[in-house]
């Protein structure tokens, strides 16, 4: 790998490094103006590479001293790197002693304050901002630390590993000693400092271990932390159930930080969070946000053996941990989940993710294989890519090999790796060694296109019925449409889950051409190459086949079916993902044939019955009607559509939302009565269902009511906003007068401010809320920059700043995409503004013109023009220069 001489590094390149660092002592005098980090590093040289300098990462560190074997060294400075002349022995101790400035450092990388508090954040590089290191995936070391500072200021230390001992020092100090017994990589160290409290929990595993689990939090904030948890108990307990892997360290420590860019992170025995997955009580939080915690505890959690116990071997493998860690906290969340509507219900939302984020980055300038060939800035790859596709991918072996294969090839892959830094390669074929009779092991190789080709895969559909013959005859097709750099793509590896249903619903019993007999009614088809045919005999009724079942495989699908065809799926599939699949594609036609007519956008009465059934069906869960009565969301939609009008495709839905608001006003009614949870909170999927429908009911009941000029629902909404006994009822309904731009949505958010103004993470959802609002007439746009101006927002911190910026640029198109391009003017102002605080969450939100290209005029070229606007800044950080140039480039 090159390191520090080039601009892009590629895969490629990958070389060892030419040293190895076997163990490391570090010792931390803190303070946050000033901390002193003195680091021993026991070194050993690589003999397998020729003998060359040594060469450090560091990045704005002050540096002190050098010696090696207690001798000073003469050193230089190099493209960024310290450089050490080859010393004469093949192993020895290298020291090192330099300074940071915590309280300066506004990137949130490398060791920063936060609050009165110290904290850490080192992946993907951030060690180097603590001291000179190989900061590299795949030097693992054994740590030692020792940290020693201010007892009254920082009366909490930890770091990684388990507690060696800890003391009072002179002059109002004290230190605490770790020792972390297992080798990692520099991106996982941790270390914290702060004044927290902590929740404790002692629990046995499975295996007879005693551990201590603990959860720090500043003090105040202590009674928000059970179901944090909660949810790290259940992770313990479901991995090691699940995959028999068990905790592996005396005691498991999470550090709640406001100040952080990322969600979570996995340091081996100290995870540090962001505050909004671990602090949560019913009068602050959602249903989202305790799902959002359990779901973010386990990741964190499970990443303790697919991340730490087996890391990657460069920066390229991300998805080695990242998709396979992803896909163990679906599996959890869904096992958490409960009954089989409530598992469908979390599949369908991990896929609307999906197909959100990650197919327009699949079609846009970011655009990257599972396994990247090259990167600038490493950071800008940790994307829905690596993340959420690479979750598909590890699902695609799991539905090959089945769940007892799937734990079977763990338990292969950590027998061969435990210990190591590998590569994706490395786990794939561990998947294949352990199932050798299985599609994956006899395709292994077509499997591995899923790595390294880019871009969303299409499939084609097509059906034909024999009556005579009682025959159905399948012909699928696939096509990885051309992307720079990839023209000429292979067929890919594809499990395609299908059933048949016959026109009054009932589900057909499936029996191949070549079969003695029929095998269920659902079973996985497997594509190798590209067109396969498949023939199903003795069907006795003319059907309407039911393709891509639980969403099989990542791909877009062109099945041809009629709308007479989706309406059966919709009325009768046994898989719930594709019933509710069927009614967004429904919904999807309908949106796009009124983009493409003068003619008003208005909904047919078919698709509106349809919709009126699936609200009245006393045997669909809450939950799913919520999901299946939404329409499909302009950021979806707009990926669909070539050369898309923001402002035409927004009132377009808005009047289809509308029309179901008053065609369907009984029915909201009903349901919003019927769906009242009057036991106390708990966030579980049964009340969380019953919340989201009644939520969505009561928005289209005040939505119908702006239009009609009735006051009796607004005042309902407002009253049920004061009532509330828990914040999901009382931001649904201060939502549904916001969206409707009601006379009593700003006395009902002043009044939500004042109740909740000590509150950072309800002061998040206060600006959130309002930069989602529906754009009408440019108020929202016009309120979005008046909100930047109160008193409560700050650029600084990253939930604030994402909470207003990003939900305009993300998650409210038609306040964002203008005419008279204020928005992109805006939009370049705080990128540039940005980069000079914080270059990470720059990067992010310079992504939000991603897919400028697929604007019709005149957004296109006023998109162009900021994006160019930007790249003109010379003194871009590296994160965010990349992210603007492969833009510019479309």
């Amino acid at each position: 790998m090159r390191e520090g001489t080039a601009n892009i590094v590629r895969r490629e390149d990958y070389l060892a490094p030419a040293y190895w660092i076997r163990t490391v002592d570090l010792t931390f005098d803190l303070d946050a103006a000033k901390t002193i980090v003195a680091s021993k590093l026991f070194i050993e040289r690589n003999l397998e590479q020729m003998e060359q300098p040594l060469r450090l990462h560091g990045e704005d560190l002050n540096l002190l001293r050098v010696l090696v074997d207690g001798q000073s060294v003469s050193f230089r400075h190099e493209d960024g790197m310290l450089v050490i002349d080859a010393p004469q022995q093949s192993a020895f101790t290298l020291e090192i002693r330099n300074t940071v400035a915590p309280e300066k450092n506004t990137q949130l990388s490398g060791l920063y304050a936060s609050g009165s508090g110290l904290f850490t954040q080192c992946e993907a590089e951030g060690f180097r901002r603590i001291t000179y290191f190989l900061d590299r995936p795949d030097v693992m070391a054994v740590y030692t630390v020792t940290l020693r500072g201010d007892k009254q200021k920082y009366p909490v230390l930890l770091s990684n590993g388990n507690l060696l001992e800890q003391g009072d020092l002179d002059n109002g100090r004290h230190f605490a000693k770790w020792h972390d017994p297992f080798r990692k990589p520099s991106y996982l160290f941790a270390l914290v400092a702060a004044d927290l409290v902590a929740r404790e929990q002692r629990v046995r595993s499975r295996s007879g271990r005693d551990h201590l689990l603990q959860v720090f939090v500043k003090r105040g904030d202590l009674e928000k932390t059970e179901h944090a948890m909660n949810s790290l108990v259940a992770s313990m307990i479901w991995d090691e159930h699940r995959f028999n892997l068990p905790l592996d360290l005396e005691r498991f420590m999470i550090v709640a930080v406001d100040d952080f860019n990322m969600g979570a992170m996995e340091n081996k025995g100290l995870n540090i969070f962001n505050t909004k997955y671990v602090l949560a009580s019913a009068a602050t939080a959602t249903d989202a946000d305790f799902d959002g915690i359990e779901s973010v505890v386990g990741h964190e959690y499970f990443h303790n053996w697919t991340g730490n116990r087996i890391t990657c071997q460069d920066w390229f493998q991300l998805s080695l941990k990242e998709g396979l860690t992803v896909f163990r906290d679906q599996e959890f969340s869904m096992d958490m989940a409960g009954s089989a509507s409530a598992r469908a219900v979390r599949r369908i939302g991990d896929v609307r993710s999906l197909r959100e984020r990650q197919f327009p980055e699949d079609a846009g300038p970011m655009s990257h294989p599972v396994r990247p060939d090259a990167y600038q800035a490493i950071d800008n790859f940790y994307t829905a890519t690596v993340y959420e596709k690479g979750s598909e991918v590890v699902r695609v072996i799991h539905t090959l090999v089945g769940q007892q294969g799937f734990a079977a090839g763990m338990a292969l892959y950590f027998q061969r790796h435990d210990g190591f830094a590998v590569t994706c390669d490395d786990f794939a074929q561990a998947m294949a060694d352990a199932n050798p009779y299985s599609p994956l092991a006899h395709n292994l190789d077509v499997f591995k296109r899923w790595y390294s080709q880019a871009g969303t895969p299409r499939l084609t559909a097509r059906g034909e019925y024999n009556a005579a013959n009682a025959t159905f005859t399948l012909y699928l097709s696939q096509h990885n449409p051309a992307l720079p750099g990839q023209n000429d793509k292979l067929p890919q590896l594809l499990p395609v889950a299908v059933g048949l249903l016959a026109r009054d619903g009932t589900a057909l019993p499936l029996q191949l051409a070549g079969e003695d007999h029929a095998v269920g009614t659902d079973r996985v088809l497997v594509m190798t190459e590209a067109q396969h045919t498949f023939t199903f005999v003795n069907v006795q009724a003319d059907c309407v086949p039911s393709l891509l079942r639980g969403f099989s495989a990542p791909v877009v699908l062109d099945d041809g079916l009629t709308d007479a065809d989706l309406l059966v799926l919709m009325a009768h599939d046994t898989d719930a993902f594709n019933r509710w699949e069927a009614g967004q594609r429904l919904a999807l036609n309908r949106i796009r044939a009124a983009l493409n007519s003068d003619a008003p956008a208005a909904l047919d009465d078919a698709f509106i019955e349809a919709m009126r059934a699936v609200l009245n069906d006393t045997r669909l869960d809450p939950a799913f009607k919520e999901l299946a009565l939404l329409l499909p969301s302009e950021v979806y939609v707009a990926d669909q559509v070539t050369g898309i009008d923001p402002q035409r495709l927004h009132s377009v839905r808005e009047a289809m939302v509308d029309q179901l608001a008053t065609a369907l006003h009984a029915e909201w009614e009903a349901a919003f009565a019927a769906n009242q949870v009057r036991a106390g909170y708990k966030p579980d999927a049964v009340q969380s269902g019953q919340r989201a429908l009644a939520n969505l009911a009561l928005t289209m009941l005040v939505r119908h009511a702006s239009l009609t000029g009735d006051t009796v629902w607004p005042g309902r909404a407002y009253q049920r906003f004061k009532d509330a006994s828990n914040m999901t009822d009382r931001l649904g309904a201060l939502e549904a007068l916001v969206n409707s731009h009601s006379e009593l949505a700003q006395p009902a958010l002043d009044r939500f401010h004042a109740l909740f103004r000590h509150e950072a993470l309800v002061l998040d959802k206060f600006f959130m809320l309002q930069g989602r609002a529906p754009e009408k007439d440019g108020r929202v746009f016009a309120r979005i920059k008046q909100l930047m101006q109160h008193p409560d927002f700050t650029l600084t911190n990253p939930n604030r700043a994402r909470s207003l910026l990003f939900a305009l640029t993300a998650g409210n198109p038609a306040a964002f995409h203008r005419t008279d391009a204020a928005g992109y003017v805006f939009w370049a102002d705080m990128v540039i503004t940005l980069d000079t605080l914080n270059p990470q969450l720059a990067s992010r939100f310079a992504r939000a013109l991603d897919r400028w290209t697929n604007l019709a005029e005149p957004y296109r070229s006023a998109a162009r023009e900021a994006i160019a606007r930007v790249s003109a800044k010379a003194d871009l950080s590296s994160d965010t220069r990349e992210i603007i140039d492969r833009a510019l480039a479309g």
